[in-house]
């Protein structure tokens, strides 16, 4: 199983979002073989807590826009340091670059496929 074409063109839209608030080494994980919750970890840094929070934002004021869709769940906007946005088919990370490092979120998923994101010759 892959990602659905659908859960591919919200990840997108999503990094595109995301690019736009200058967030930083976004990149994306097909993680359906991995996990039956989800298709799709798009993960994005930030290097302070108020563009963690610009990010989020702006990618949920985009998704809403464009696609008619809000995250199911939302969790860690207090602190702005990990946020987590849930559309089902695509779980998004914003996280402060301190935790990008601590955490490693790639090194977990380094074995699932990356998903080209097409955002003008930046990571993704």
């Amino acid at each position: 199983m892959t990602a659905t074409d659908q859960a591919i063109h919200l990840a997108k839209q999503a990094a595109e979002a995301a690019n736009d608030k200058k967030g930083l080494d976004i990149v994306a994980f097909d993680v359906s073989e991995a996990l039956a919750i989800t298709d799709i970890f798009l993960i994005v840094s930030a290097n302070n807590e108020r563009l963690v929070g610009a990010i989020v934002d702006a990618i949920e004021e985009r998704l809403i826009a464009d696609e008619g869709r809000r995250p199911t769940r939302r969790e860690g906007g207090n602190e702005n340091r990990w946020v987590l946005l849930d559309y089902l088919d695509v779980v998004v990370h914003v996280q402060h670059s301190e935790e990008r490092s601590l955490y490693a979120l790639e090194r977990l998923w380094k074995d699932c496929p990356r998903i080209e994101l097409g955002l003008n010759g930046l990571a993704g």
